[in-house]
């Protein structure tokens, strides 16, 4: 295990290959079925959440990062130590604290004697970063300095330490959970550190019924165990398909018109853009949709995105990309209601 030992280099898997033998149509439906077996093997813990869950999973198959935003006790944590369990991934938790400092997560060099030479020479310690699937507990209770430590393992699936360049396990996901910022104790991330996340999937209270079953099942002890599904390698072939899924024109325009709109500085922006938003999503969010929208495509049985697609991973997708500013706020205009109503007014090209 690479969180307890020093080592000089870290190995990365090689990028599977989809299977050459079976149709793309054939591949798309070992996709859609192992996305059921997922469905039902996380229901087996996280009770309720299906929008949720189902975000998640798109997230991780168009190969992103996800923040899930809600107050405590709604089951964040609970939900990533789940998944990683169904996906059979290297897990690691990481509880940002305010005292917690970049080298707790990347690593560091530490001095040690060589028992050969005797010589004093440095060995790199590698941090809990080393592993499939992060889980930044808490992310917003640490300081931004401390949160940036994640931009380059994010962004480059790297690590720089000193003049050393140590490659991360693929695949590679940051799932980080957050309080909300109104919250005592809690740092709002930088806007550069939330655009490196492909999703912000809110977290909201369960409803009445599945908080009943919630109670009941786990003061019963009645949970199930958890069963693997799928594999790194299999996620890798995965990833492969989607990335090759075809989109038509249109569904890019779209898209990108979707993106360019929410900018208050563009003459195509709508009158409600410059009078409610600060600043607007840049070009990563449109790369955002499209990858997502190949994703949810695939799990849900079809080989090609669609401007449906792009709607629905819309507010995940833009809502930590576009800022209100005051007179939003003033007036109880959130990112959600912004995204609604560029949705609403965007045409759907055919």
């Amino acid at each position: 295990m690479t969180d307890n030992a020093t080592i000089d280099r870290i190995d990365v898997e090689p990028e599977a290959q989809v299977d050459d033998r079976l149709s793309d149509q054939d591949k798309v439906a070992v996709i859609g079925e192992a996305y059921r077996k997922m469905r039902k093997q996380i229901s087996k813990t996280i009770i309720g959440q299906d929008e949720v869950v189902e975000k998640l999973l798109t997230c991780i198959f168009a190969g992103g990062h996800c923040l899930l935003v809600g107050v405590p006790g709604l089951a964040k944590t609970l939900l990533v130590t789940t998944l990683s369990e169904v996906l059979d991934l290297d897990f690691r938790r990481i509880q940002f604290t305010p005292d917690l400092m970049p080298s707790d997560i990347t690593g560091t060099d530490i001095i040690q004697d060589d028992p050969v030479t005797r010589e004093r020479v440095y060995k790199f310690m590698a941090g809990p970063i080393f592993a499939n699937i992060i889980l930044a507990d808490e992310i917003n209770r640490t300081p931004p300095k401390t949160q940036a430590a994640l931009l380059e393992a994010m962004q480059e699936k790297q690590v720089s330490v000193g003049s050393q360049v140590y490659q991360l396990q693929r695949p590679f996901f940051v799932i980080a959970t957050q309080n909300p910022i109104d919250q005592e104790g809690t740092y709002p991330l930088p806007e550069a550190q939330q655009d490196r996340f492909l999703f912000n999937i809110f977290v909201d209270y369960p409803n009445f019924d599945e908080e009943m079953d919630i109670v009941e099942t786990v003061t019963s002890g009645a949970g199930e165990k958890v069963e693997a599904v799928v594999s790194a390698e299999e996620i890798l072939r995965f990833r492969d398909l989607i990335r090759r899924t075809p989109v038509a024109e249109h569904v890019l325009r779209y898209a990108v018109t979707l993106v360019r709109a929410s900018r208050n500085e563009k003459d195509e922006a709508p009158d409600f853009i410059k009078e409610w938003v600060s600043f607007g999503a840049g070009p990563r969010a449109g790369l955002a949709l499209i990858s997502s929208a190949k994703a949810r495509a695939i799990l849900h049985g079809n080989y090609h995105a669609s401007v449906e697609d792009v709607i629905a991973v819309a507010k995940p997708v833009l809502r930590h990309r576009i800022a209100p500013n005051f007179a939003a706020q003033a007036e109880g205009v959130t990112s959600d209601t912004i995204i609604e109503k560029l949705l609403e007014t965007i045409p759907r090209f055919e």
